[in-house]
């Protein structure tokens, strides 16, 4: 799990790329804090073969990249 929660963008993207080259994950979660951190996320994973699932409570985020 990654959480990126207080962090402002690119640092979830780069923090998730980074994470997706290090150990190639079938699925990986990843808290954060912001509407524009889950569709930079989400544009990411959609392109390097992600499905992105998303779960809002209290205005945090929790996203659920799987590997198609």
């Amino acid at each position: 799990m990654i959480d990126a929660r207080g962090l402002s963008c690119p640092m979830p993207v780069v923090m998730v790329q980074k994470e997706v080259k290090k150990s190639d994950p079938s699925e990986l979660e990843v808290l954060v804090d912001s509407m524009v951190c889950v569709e930079n996320i989400t544009r990411f994973a959609n392109t390097h073969g992600f499905a992105v699932e998303t779960k809002e409570a209290g205005g945090e985020y929790t996203l659920r990249l799987v590997k198609r």
